[in-house]
């Protein structure tokens, strides 16, 4: 049997006879954020993991891509019948023109589904061209594995977006922590996003390049849960192509709840800061990415459905590197939480206490002063009433006798190795995203109609 029929197939046993929706019923719909990747850069700034040696994919940062294609494996929290993607040059340097950009459903590494791969377009046109600075969403594009009316078969299946960049786009925007396998096929080749098999997409990357949201129609009851912050919401020390940072432990218990109706978006950026570095730009470049409170617009404020954000951050700020006070921190952050809640009235503000670094062999991390500070914000955190909730990732991850963290939680799980102390591997993640009490997390609406 054809692999997409099978799938098909499968999706229509799971849904039963009772899963169709009845000629009279109407459901509303809205788009709702379901992958994000919170954009730095130029490339190669940022703190990639895993990284392959990149040289002959991209041989100049400063030509960048060149009339090349990429396939981008992403993993929407939720699928639907229509997706529609934001490209971003937000931190190029020239005008950057995409075509030939297709989104099908992933068979394994950069293979596709037979007859998954469909065409996305710019105001009906095949071509995008974007200016420094800016990004695009594309129009509506219809999946049509995700057209059964149940999508419980789809849980967690990746899609491939693939794109080819004409020319040479200059340097280039990106996700350096991507923690999956991405591919990018060699300089020279031209568009070749519509082939559904691997050969062309010889190399590979442990980032995401230019695309930076997607978006699917959704019932209008849906809601978007944002985790904001730096490399431990990134997930740096968790396992390549695992899925197993806190956010998708997260994402996986209120599924398990609250089945599609809710949605988790990871807006992490390994090395940020929340007040820091004070200016950003091409010309500037930081590898933590701009300051939470410069980007936080463009990251989280123009994402949509948001109805909850857990915001963890703060240990890079008290960094070697960092070196801000306890106040301008806290300032930082009622700055922030206010800009939140002026965008989304009715949005649920969890904060997240920091972790500790304390002994961490981390050259920026590590010492007393720095904890001393993490003490004091997270007291703030407990106490200020700012947020309407506390997800306490510290006591969830501390070790009482050493106020560093648990030696269990220490070895890495990327690539293995010792740990620096700093970072959760994938125990100490799968314990932050089970101490987050769901109840607090959502608006009382959407507790009330747990079905």
């Amino acid at each position: 049997m054809h692999p997409l029929r099978s799938l098909l197939l499968g999706a229509a046993i799971l849904a039963g006879p009772c899963a169709a929706a009845q000629p009279s019923q109407k459901t509303t719909e809205k788009w709702v954020t379901a992958w994000a990747a919170s954009v730095q850069g130029p490339y190669p700034i940022g703190n990639p993991s895993a990284q392959p040696d990149l040289r002959f994919v991209f041989p100049s940062a400063e030509i960048g891509a060149r009339d090349q294609t990429f396939r981008l494996i992403v993993r929407p929290d939720i699928l639907g019948r229509q997706i529609r993607l934001r490209f971003s040059n937000a931190l190029g340097m020239r005008s950057v023109t995409f075509d030939d950009v297709h989104a099908g459903l992933q068979l394994s590494g950069a293979a596709l589904v037979p007859d998954s791969n469909r065409p996305v377009t710019f105001g009906g046109k095949p071509t995008i061209t974007i200016a420094p600075g800016q990004s695009a969403w594309s129009d509506a594009a219809t999946l049509p594995f995700a057209a059964t009316g149940n999508l419980a078969a789809l849980a967690y299946r990746k899609l491939a977006v693939s794109f080819h960049v004409v020319g040479a786009s200059g340097p280039m925007t990106w996700h350096a922590k991507a923690l999956t396998s991405s591919y990018v096929s060699a300089p020279g080749l031209g568009a070749v996003g519509a082939a559904e098999d691997e050969t062309l997409f010889p190399y590979s990357t442990a980032s995401w390049f230019f695309l930076d949201a997607l978006d699917v129609m959704a019932p209008s009851d849906t809601r978007v849960v944002v985790a904001f912050g730096d490399s431990i919401t990134d997930g740096t020390a968790s396992t390549m192509n695992g899925d197993d940072r806190w956010t998708d432990v997260l994402s996986r218990r209120l599924h398990a709840v609250y089945g599609t109706r809710v949605v988790v978006v990871n807006a992490g950026i390994g090395g940020n800061q929340i007040i820091g570095p004070a200016d950003y730009s091409p010309d500037k470049p930081f590898p933590g990415g701009p300051a939470a409170v410069q980007r936080l617009e463009r990251d989280l404020l123009s994402l949509s459905g948001v109805a909850s954000v857990i915001w963890l951050e703060a240990i890079n700020d008290f960094s070697r590197n960092g070196n801000a006070t306890v106040d301008d921190v806290e300032a930082g952050l009622r700055d922030g939480v206010g800009r939140i809640r002026a965008r989304f009235p009715d949005v649920r503000m969890i904060g997240a206490t920091v972790t500790s670094a304390l002994g961490s062999t981390s050259a920026a991390h590590g010492f007393a002063e720095q904890d001393a500070k993490r003490k004091a914000l997270n007291d703030f955190i407990r106490t200020s009433g700012l947020f309407d909730g506390v997800a306490d990732f510290d006591r969830a991850t501390i070790d009482p006798q050493t106020g560093g963290m648990r030696a269990e939680f220490v070895p890495e799980s990327t690539t293995g190795g010792p740990g620096d102390g700093l970072h959760p591997n994938r125990a100490g993640y799968l314990a932050m995203g089970q101490a987050i009490d769901l109840d607090v997390l959502l608006p009382q609406k959407v507790r009330a109609a747990r079905h």
